[in-house]
């Protein structure tokens, strides 16, 4: 028993000695491993085993959209100025995707999208409005431009922008569009001669009609007309571009309606809104009907209606003969009605008084008395008529108490409650990709690059002709033949999701700005069949 006893310490005393030569080896071996794998993907990559996203998105793979195949450096800053400083200074590209600040585009590149605006708006403004439009795929611009945008120090930036047609408000574009069959025609008519917000709709369409013929001297495809204070939203897509939304849309559908989206912003001192502003109402279209008008009353927070402005979205059209514009929101066609679709996930997003400043500089734009009889012959929505009076009547510390409980998300519980309904929704992307291309240095290099440009003022407006915004109409009366509905089987070979068709255009009539539908309407629940 003894001799027993006497063995056990030996056993014991080599036990643990084993145990920690086997941690000591399972440690090795977990430390080994992921060095040797991660040295084994260095190896792949740096040989081209592996295709980095940062390389696979570049402006040589041509398979982020909108770039092109050459990929110069960014030009050297010659000058420094505010604006420069407004608009970020780095010297080092962030990303790049932005190697090629001038974003030329082969001609290879399909579906072509342009987009026309009537825009008064400076630097700060237009260049991250163009720059991000040009990232997510639209190669051309025609800009209608008067008050700062048309100033020498803005204007001679915006010509040298490759794909950018800028129209300044001469007296040969106002004697052109004096002879445009528009006033001849009764579907713009009821805006004709009004003040403030029915002008500038009237000024719109006529400044539309130039670009449809611009557009098909350019050779583009689609054509979208939006405010410099909005934004396309192409989700829906695997490389977040519009251009291959539009490339899925089937030939046979004319116009794509995108829904709106409104900026709900969180502070009163916001300056850059694309940069700062995430946070957005989204439209009815988007939503269920139970979760629109379930939470209708806490949405309004006080307004006329859900939304401060408009809700009725902004729309692409296809270019083709006699297309015409239908107001600032729609196009339509002198020789048939088209077939429209609306888009169940893509949006524009509108930026609407994001800026305290938007209270005053509306107002100084209009001269119409501050009663609520006259506000209705300048302005078409409830709330553009109450900022106005507002901005006529009150004192600044007024105005800031009043532009806080309007339109400032102060309650944060609120905030929150709308958020998990899905009434407000976080959208980032904007944000990324205009902060992305800030931080790279492109819009102090294009202001630089600018100083030699020679401007291009006379060369655009003689080379288009506006007495028809398209193709001559034979005699008789406009048809009103519908073109066939869209069967469903179209729509199956493309990844986008369609909201509804819509095929009724019996009235002729321009469509204005429309506010959201209320609680005393009664409407269908949006089709989700498509």
């Amino acid at each position: 028993m003894a001799g027993q006893y006497s063995l056990r310490p030996n056993s014991s005393s080599t036990s643990p000695s084993s145990s920690h030569i086997l941690a000591s080896r399972l440690l090795f071996l977990l430390t080994l491993l992921p060095l040797t794998l991660a040295c084994f993907a260095f190896l792949l990559q740096w040989r081209g085993g592996l295709n980095d996203p940062v390389i696979r998105w570049s402006p040589d793979q041509h398979q982020f959209p909108g770039m092109s195949t050459s990929a110069p450096s960014i030009p050297s800053h010659s000058s420094r100025s505010d604006c420069v400083d407004l608009l970020g200074r780095s010297h080092s590209p962030a990303f790049s995707y932005y190697r090629d600040w001038k974003f030329d585009y082969g001609t290879d590149l399909k579906p072509k999208i342009c987009i026309t605006t009537s825009t008064s708006a400076g630097l700060e403004q237009t260049l991250p409005w163009i720059f991000f439009h040009k990232v997510i795929g639209v190669s051309n611009f025609f800009l209608f431009v008067e008050g700062k945008a048309a100033s020498p120090n803005v204007s001679k930036v915006l010509e040298s922008i490759p794909g950018v047609s800028v129209i300044y408000r001469t007296k040969e574009l106002e004697e052109q569009q004096a002879r445009s069959r528009i006033w001849n025609e009764t579907w713009l008519s009821s805006f004709f001669y009004k003040p403030c917000n029915h002008e500038l709709f009237v000024k719109q369409s006529l400044n539309m009609e130039m670009a449809i013929v611009m557009a098909r001297n350019a050779g583009m495809d689609w054509i979208i007309h939006l405010d410099t204070d909005e934004l396309m939203h192409p989700v829906g897509t695997r490389e977040y571009s519009l251009r291959q939304l539009l490339a899925d849309v089937p030939a046979n559908v004319d116009m794509v309606v995108f829904p709106n989206h409104e900026s709900s912003v969180e502070r009163d001192d916001v300056k850059e809104p694309f940069s700062e502003v995430s946070m957005f109402k989204k439209n009815y279209d988007h939503l269920p009907k139970d979760i629109y008008f379930g939470n209708y009353k806490d949405a309004l927070r006080g307004n006329p209606n859900y939304f401060l402005t408009y809700g009725n979205g902004k729309s692409a059209a296809r270019i083709q003969d006699h297309l015409r514009p239908n107001g600032a929101h729609r196009w339509h066609n002198y020789m048939k009605n088209p077939n429209e679709i609306k888009l169940e996930e893509a949006a524009v997003l509108h930026y609407t008084y994001t800026k305290f400043t938007d209270l005053t500089s509306r107002r100084d734009r209009c001269g119409c008395k501050p009663t609520k009889d006259d506000v209705k012959r300048c302005f078409m929505l409830d709330f553009d008529r109450a900022a106005f009076i507002i901005a006529s009547t009150a004192t600044e510390e007024e105005m800031l108490a009043w532009y806080r409980e309007r339109v400032v998300w102060t309650d944060k519980a609120l905030t929150l409650k709308l958020l998990r309904k899905g009434i407000l929704t976080r959208i980032y992307a904007p944000m990324i990709i205009i902060q992305g291309l800030r931080n790279s240095g492109i819009f102090s290099s294009v202001i630089s690059s600018a100083v030699h440009h020679k401007s291009a003022k006379d060369q655009v407006l003689s080379s288009v002709k506006i007495s028809n915004s398209s193709r001559p109409i034979e005699s008789g009366v406009i048809s009103s033949r519908k073109v066939g509905i869209i069967n469903k089987g179209d729509f199956q070979a493309t990844a986008r999701r369609v909201l509804e068709i819509l095929d009724d255009h019996s009235d002729l009539s321009a469509t204005p700005p429309l506010s959201p539908p209320s609680l005393d309407d009664d409407l269908p629940a949006p089709t989700h069949e498509y």
